[in-house]
């Protein structure tokens, strides 16, 4: 029996079978159970999503206002947000706002199932009418940020947006919290894509794109950063040979005139160097006598008769 103080029982006796893996079914379940969640509450603050609701690279749906605090507060509060977001977010330009079409006839029924626990709106469709939420896959445009059902991209012609006829890629149409691998494989390619570009999720320049795309363009073109080769045309221009080479800066000088005033003054400095290392050698010999002179009788003697002179008898 055990447990009464008269034997102590062994884990084998207490843990009689151990944890089963889940089933197809249980997990389905739990994905949908999360994926209610996602719909309708903000992953970061906990609270029910109401517009205007933004998306990241990977098509999780946020409270714009939430986005906006986490880019405002100190790095020392961003520990919980970090985990969720993942380094996907560092500025407004990592989000897009999805424009969602409110259902006003349903939205009383989603108030009386979701409670105070999630969103009081019901979206839909523009096109289809149909609901847009865990049930059924749901994607948004980039960059205008127009939301449909995933079916009505497909089957629709043509590459612009049907509520405001912007044009967009075949790359940018985002799934909202997608499930299939494929899909996740295809939305992390993306971001790559557009980091080797200098763009953000929204295709708008990325901080410091420009410098990057400048120095790819060197690099690709085979061109050094190196001021070496410029310097060794310049002091061709302006000595006519390379025998006696001007001195440049790091920078480089591009005017030949400017270039020939560096290399006199130069010249000049260095002259005055030598002539005051010259007159430096000449007073420390003058220090030193090269005269073989005797020594007088004053300076021979001792400590005893120094400064005394001995009086004739």
């Amino acid at each position: 029996m055990g447990n009464d103080g008269g034997s102590i029982p062994t884990r084998r006796e207490l843990v009689k079978e151990a944890a089963k893996a889940l089933n197809t079914t249980q997990v389905k379940e739990v994905q949908n159970e999360q994926q209610e969640y996602a719909w309708s509450n903000d992953p970061l603050t906990r609270k029910p999503l109401a517009r205007p609701v933004v998306s990241d690279s990977a098509g999780v749906l946020y409270n714009k206002d939430s986005i906006i605090e986490y880019l405002l507060a100190d790095e020392a509060q961003k520990s919980d947000a970090d985990k969720v977001l993942q380094g996907r977010v560092k500025s407004l330009k990592d989000v897009v706002e999805v424009k969602f079409e409110v259902d006003a006839a349903g939205q009383s029924a989603l108030v009386e199932s979701n409670g105070s626990t999630g969103r009081t709106e019901k979206w839909v469709c523009p096109i289809t009418g149909k609901e847009l939420g865990p049930g059924a896959k749901a994607v948004y445009l980039v960059p205008c940020g127009h939301a449909f059902a995933g079916s009505v991209v497909k089957e629709v012609s043509g590459q612009i947006c049907l509520q405001c006829n912007e044009p967009y890629a075949e790359n940018d149409v985002i799934p909202i919290l997608p499930t299939f691998p494929e899909d996740i494989a295809r939305l992390s390619l993306r971001v790559k894509t557009l980091k080797e570009k200098g763009l953000t999720h929204a295709l708008k320049k990325a901080p410091g794109s420009k410098k990057r795309k400048k120095h790819a363009e060197k690099e690709a073109n085979g061109e050094t950063t190196e001021p070496a080769a410029k310097d060794e045309n310049l002091m061709a221009n302006t000595n006519g040979s390379t025998d006696s080479p001007a001195p440049l800066t790091s920078n480089g000088i591009k005017n030949s005139a400017t270039a020939s005033l560096t290399r006199k003054v130069l010249e000049e400095q260095e002259a005055r160097n030598k002539r005051r290392k010259l007159e430096q050698n000449e007073n420390v010999k003058s220090l030193f006598s090269s005269r073989n002179a005797t020594p007088s009788a004053g300076n021979s003697a001792d400590y005893m008769t120094r400064g005394f002179s001995i009086g004739k008898k």
